[in-house]
């Protein structure tokens, strides 16, 4: 974090000012009568609402923000609220700005609680803060922790698997979700048919 106005990194010397470049005719998806503006954080092209300052960033730069620890620190240059998942919030679907369709609401890695709106095709747009905070989630190990537990549930759906081919007459007792907890339930009409079975070999 650097003090609000400054230019330049006090650890890194990296340029943090959002220099402004041009207008577009891109519409906001959330203000949708203000339109985008080209701007730079440090060296990374975004679009920026002047009114709402959301952000509108495409694939491939959204890509090599989250592995570049050089354009991140450009997205932490201006000040920005600690991020703490509130209530229920109202949910709205908003266009892309470029091609007019409703984009897909998603929770970033699924477990960070910053939901961003999607449009799989062009870019996302992140309402004003959710850029900064996607940032710091990914450094303090966000990232990681997500691609451990979506390991852990891969793994344990793989086992699940290969217990029903072994005995496919029985469904499993339990079950792991993919939110990270077992779930236990009663024999069903699959077990009690696969006893039926067995009894008559």
């Amino acid at each position: 974090m650097i003090f609000e106005g400054a230019k330049f990194c006090a650890f890194c010397g990296e340029e943090t000012s959002r220099a402004a470049k041009a207008r577009t005719d891109l519409p906001c998806p959330t203000c949708k009568k203000t339109v985008l503006g080209q701007v730079e954080l440090g060296h990374t092209p975004v679009m920026e609402c002047a009114g709402c300052h959301g952000l509108w960033v495409d694939n491939d730069t959204f890509d090599r923000i989250c592995t570049d620890r050089e354009k991140q620190a450009a997205v932490l240059g201006g000040p920005s609220e600690v991020f703490r998942p509130g209530g229920i919030q109202p949910v709205r679907y908003v266009k892309c700005p470029l091609c007019q369709d409703l984009m897909h609401r998603v929770n970033f890695a699924k477990c960070s609680g910053i939901i961003v709106d999607i449009c799989k095709s062009h870019g996302t747009w992140f309402d004003r803060d959710e850029l900064q905070h996607i940032v710091q989630f990914i450094r303090t190990g966000g990232l990681d922790f997500a691609r451990e537990k979506e390991k852990a549930a891969l793994e344990a759906e793989r086992k699940r698997i290969e217990s029903m081919r072994r005995d496919p007459y029985r469904a499993p007792s339990d079950t792991y979700t993919s939110g990270g907890g077992w779930v236990f339930g009663e024999p069903d009409l699959f077990d009690i048919a696969g006893s039926i079975i067995r009894a008559l070999d």
